[in-house]
């Protein structure tokens, strides 16, 4: 078997990783061998979509394998039938292996016909990855892989099977081991392969037959959303492989409305003349068709009944729902609030691209706050898959969310990992989006926002007002995003939801400056004046993988401190309004950045742990509170209190 050099690969990985540990301005670098927008991506952004053996697969070279195959090889899949179900483990086998070896793996491939074999293409289409390396390269991306080192017993042969027999003794045995994936209805049929090689040099040695989904046009992952502060309407959001409309039906009554279909396709992502991203490319998996349709007539805080779909594609289980308390309602209002999510694999042994780690147990933690009825809405606040141009992991995540966003509205704001990309209207220039440029997004998480790529919006529960901006589009004074926030801000009516509070992605205040400065000097500088003009109260933003409270803060001073109350909790009092209180939440499941020993200022309270926020709004206290999803237990807690405007 021929061998890619070590050196020159591990050498070149090494070439690509400098790249992420410098800092410099926002400026083509004219000497990098990489495309100025990816240079400058790596140079600049901590946040850069995530580098693995897993991840580079699809640009490594293929290895010549052994002309002869040993035919005892085998991979058995074994499923709960011989059709998919929309969810299920699949024990895949691969028996007769004579040399077990570490470098041997197994992956999970869909749709079955994409070509795992060479890449004839231009290497200069690749380069976005970062990998130099030479044609000819894998084309589709494995969506999930494993070592069959993963299971304990097959380095060892421990799972053996006699080939030869004399005398009553074993000449020559074989070895065996079994991995479990976990698999959800893509819509497209599933296939297994076997390589050697390892991830860095893959060598494709055997393909088992494909296996088909027993219902692929099966309605899934019902999404819901608030369209406005009435609390009397609800979206709900699935997906189908059927692109005829369907139905949703609830209520008492089983009143009924068919759906709004939309889709998107590779000629709906973004690409630069001299770079092709990876969603138009290796990372593209048919979406299917995304159904949406609106309930009316509802009362607020009240639960219903529904389901969804049709009589030809089947229809999904009852489930129930409550609308959260509308706009200015004396109603006690609860939430939960997070950033930077993700999702990780189930089965634990197989790798996927851009797990985060910590997704699992946030998502664990806030079922079971949903489920206790105590939860009125959630607000993600971008960074919502890390699909990044691998679009078949957006269903990984609606599957993940499911218990959730099926119970309540799940509104959110977009991040640059579903929005940025070089040349497409973004304010950074950058490929975090590996070329989504925003349009699962947009198509998957239907907010109530102005129109296309104008995801900004306004929402008031209960006592609640939230202006959910967008970081990622234009925010300078002039711009349709900033006379948007002006304006809004300016209009909320104080006595019927004294709480403003304001959130997106990027932060305006962290403690983390690694790589690079985690804060926009432009961001701040436009949008901070209005946060004070307005009085916001509370400040939510994400992007930073970590939780960090502030003082009462403006232009890096703090301009206000908390007292105690007579539990000890840390409480602003807003009737001496001085500035707003900024939360980073970004610790909901991508890997945590740790703090150091130095903290500014204005930093109050740091906490590098797994988990998200909880919310109890009154008139006249907001109460918040960050939960360790691991532990259930409050690393911190605060409170803003005013008294009620007549």
């Amino acid at each position: 078997m021929e061998a890619l050099p070590k050196l020159s690969f591990f050498s070149k990985l090494l070439f690509l990783l400098s790249f992420f540990s410098l800092s410099s301005p926002l400026s083509s670098s004219t000497s990098s061998l990489l495309h100025p927008s990816i240079a400058d991506s790596a140079k600049l952004h901590r946040n850069y979509t995530a580098i693995s053996d897993f991840r580079l697969l699809n640009r490594r070279k293929l290895l010549n394998c052994p002309r002869i195959i040993n035919p005892s090889v085998k991979l058995t899949i074994v499923s709960a039938s011989e059709s998919l179900l929309n969810e299920e483990f699949i024990n895949v086998t691969v028996s007769g292996v004579s040399i077990p070896s570490i470098e041997h793996w197994v992956a999970m491939i869909t749709p079955s016909n994409s070509n795992v074999d060479s890449c004839p293409l231009n290497e200069g289409l690749y380069l976005q990855t970062g990998d130099l390396s030479s044609l000819p390269l894998l084309c589709h991306y494995p969506v999930k892989a494993a070592y069959l080192r993963s299971d304990p017993d097959y380095l060892r042969c421990k799972k053996s099977e006699c080939r030869v027999r004399s005398g009553g003794r074993c000449l020559q045995k074989t070895c065996n081991a079994t991995l479990s994936f976990h698999v959800i209805n893509f819509r497209t049929d599933v296939e297994f392969a076997l390589f050697g090689g390892g991830f860095a040099t893959p060598c494709l040695l055997l393909r088992s037959q494909p296996r088909t989904f027993q219902n692929p046009n099966a309605p899934l992952y019902g999404l819901l959303s608030a369209t406005d502060s009435t609390g009397t309407s609800m979206r709900l959001s699935w997906v189908s492989g059927d692109k005829n409309p369907q139905q949703l039906k609830y209520g008492q009554h089983g009143t009924t409305q068919t759906s709004h279909v939309s889709s998107f396709s590779q000629n709906d992502m973004c690409n630069t003349p001299s770079i092709q991203s990876p969603a138009k490319d290796f990372g593209w998996h048919d979406p299917g068709f995304i159904h949406s349709a609106v309930m009316t007539q509802l009362q607020p805080s009240t639960t219903f009944s529904y389901k969804f779909g049709s009589d030809q594609v089947g229809w999904s289980d009852e489930a129930t729902f409550t609308t959260p308390p509308a706009g200015g309602d004396e109603k006690d209002f609860h939430f939960l609030a997070f950033g930077d999510m993700g999702k990780a694999p189930l089965d634990s042994s197989s790798v996927e691209h851009y797990i985060q780690p910590g997704s699992i147990s946030v998502v664990n933690g806030m079922t079971e706050e949903v489920e206790s009825g105590k939860v009125d809405a959630v607000f993600h606040i971008g960074d919502i898959s890390y699909a990044t141009g691998f679009l078949v992991e957006w269903d990984f995540f609606l599957h993940l969310i499911k218990p959730i966003a099926s119970r309540v509205p799940y509104m959110t704001a977009i991040g640059n990992h579903e929005r940025d990309y070089d040349q497409s209207g973004s304010v950074y220039r950058l490929p975090d989006s590996g070329g989504e440029c925003g349009v699962p997004y947009e198509t998957y998480f239907q907010m109530p926002t102005f129109g296309k790529d104008q995801p900004w919006y306004s929402i008031e529960m209960a006592s609640v007002h939230f202006t959910v901006v967008s970081t990622e589009h234009p925010f300078t004074p002039g711009s349709p995003q900033y006379e948007w926030m002006k304006k809004d801000m300016a209009s909320v009516n104080r006595s019927r939801t004294p709480w403003l509070v304001f959130t997106g992605h990027r932060p305006m205040y962290s403690s983390i400056r690694e790589f690079i400065p985690s804060v926009d000097p432009n961001f701040v500088a436009a949008v901070e004046p209005l946060l004070l003009q307005n009085k916001v109260d509370l400040v939510l933003f994400g992007h930073v993988h970590n939780y960090e409270r502030t003082c009462s803060v403006f232009n890096n001073v703090c301009r206000g401190m908390p007292f105690k109350d007579t539990n000890g909790i840390d409480t602003y009092d807003h009737n001496n309004y001085t500035a707003p209180v900024h939360a980073v939440i970004g610790m909901a499941g991508f890997s945590l950045d740790e703090f150091h020993t130095f903290a500014e200022r204005w930093s109050l309270a740091r906490v590098a742990k797994f988990g998200y926020l909880r919310g109890h709004a009154t008139k006249e206290k907001l109460s918040l509170e960050m939960v360790n999803a691991v532990t259930r237990a409050v690393e911190d807690s605060f409170s803003i209190i005013k008294a009620p405007i007549q």
